[in-house]
């Protein structure tokens, strides 16, 4: 019976969070996966203090301080200088293409990547329609070399703070073992959006106008000193945790920013939808379903390789990246080798985001924020999508089981 309670709530969660807003109710993501939550204890699947005990409050702290970390850097006007030193000497739109390119992805691997679209997407349709260029290919850049650039630590991304959470693994070990994946996929972003937008990279040359912008100089130097230091302090393997409250209540203490304005870049539905997802998973896992589900499958099966990959870029497509990793989570536990099981999860739910516009955040985040000058069409992004994802999927699979130490 209680199998029987959590395997309802499960689908209906996850079908919500899929669908985006159920039909005929105004439910976001974020309200599915509480709703989700509070089932799992209203009919007894969990009691409160289990329902607290589940939630992975290492994930949830880390995050929330990289938020008031990366809000500090947008606020100073870090994101659009990087931008105009990195295309001051642009002559092409070869060369723009892969500056957009480098700079995303480069700085997704150190602040999480939806930031990185947010503060880029403005500036790229600028400087693009000003040149008089089609935006399409360098706004898919800016996505998808966001996409990958986050697989290289574990700052990159929400589900990679999950995995590095959960798994253990170090920064420093976790960003040696995927920094070349995340260099060749950049190069295969490059290459395949130059191959499917010849024409829009045949212009000659051309002339990167200056791009304006405030720069708040003490909260500059305050703010990329703290960042600096922080990422120091990760790869010398000092707890995640520690170093990120220690980072972003410095930044707090402050007599020249708003709390309000550093407060209203904080993502609070993406910490809620977590709160959220880890009650839900844990209740299914409490009733017994995924040691059912494991069974049925086959636990040789499941603890494949190349099943894990498999099934974690389908699942990332259907519910999100995010609920992947949490449903995938027992079944990466079972595993021998489960360091290269968690790498595993983590390169492919995340690379696997590419293959559709609703396949990450980032993705969506351009997308829409592009909207109102440039559309960019469903089929359109498959065309890049589809084949840079098999590709750097698969070359991140064959890296990790070809190198597993």
């Amino acid at each position: 019976m209680v199998m029987d309670k959590a395997l309802f709530i499960f689908l209906v969660t996850y079908l919500a969070i899929a669908a985006g807003q159920p039909p005929l109710f105004r439910i976001d993501r974020t309200g599915a996966a509480l709703i989700g939550a509070s089932l799992m204890v209203v009919t007894n699947v969990l009691d409160i203090e289990a329902a607290y005990r589940a939630i992975d409050y290492r994930t949830i702290v880390v995050l929330f301080c990289l938020m008031i970390v990366v809000a500090n850097l947008r606020l100073c006007g870090f994101f659009p200088l990087a931008s105009a030193f990195v295309t001051r000497r642009i002559t092409q739109p070869s060369m723009l293409l892969y500056a957009i390119v480098f700079l995303s992805g480069g700085l997704s691997a150190l602040f999480i990547n939806d930031t990185i679209c947010i503060a880029f997407t403005p500036l790229v349709i600028g400087v693009t329609l000003h040149l008089g260029l089609n935006p399409v290919p360098f706004l898919l850049a800016l996505c998808m070399s966001a996409n990958i650039g986050s697989v290289a630590a574990i700052t990159g991304n929400p589900q990679n703070i999950m995995i590095g959470s959960f798994s253990g693994i170090s920064y420093a070990r976790f960003t040696a073992k995927m920094l070349p994946i995340a260099f060749f996929g950049l190069i295969m972003c490059c290459l395949t959006l130059r191959l499917a937008y010849r024409k829009d990279f045949a212009k000659e040359r051309i002339t990167v106008a200056a791009v304006r912008y405030r720069v708040h100089r003490p909260l500059l130097i305050k703010a990329s000193v703290v960042s600096s230091l922080m990422l120091l302090l990760f790869f010398m393997g000092v707890p995640m945790t520690t170093v990120a409250i220690g980072a972003a209540s410095y930044l707090l203490i402050t007599r020249r920013v708003k709390p309000e304005k550093v407060y209203s870049s904080v993502d609070w539905r993406l910490l809620v939808l977590f709160v959220g997802l880890f009650i839900v998973v844990e209740g299914v896992e409490r009733s017994g379903l995924a040691t059912v589900v494991l069974d049925a499958v086959g636990k040789k099966t499941v603890g494949h390789p190349m099943f894990l990959v498999t099934v974690s870029a389908v699942l990332s497509n259907l519910v999100s990246n995010v609920p992947a990793v949490l449903l995938l989570k027992p079944i990466v536990a079972s595993m021998s080798d489960s360091e290269t099981a968690w790498l595993l999860l983590a390169m492919s739910s995340t690379l696997a985001g590419n293959l559709t516009i609703l396949g990450s955040i980032a993705n969506i985040i351009v997308v829409e924020g592009a909207r109102p000058r440039v559309k960019i069409g469903f089929l359109e992004y498959l065309r890049v999508g589809i084949p840079l994802t098999i590709v750097t999927v698969a070359l991140g699979a064959l890296w990790l089981s070809a190198f597993p130490y």
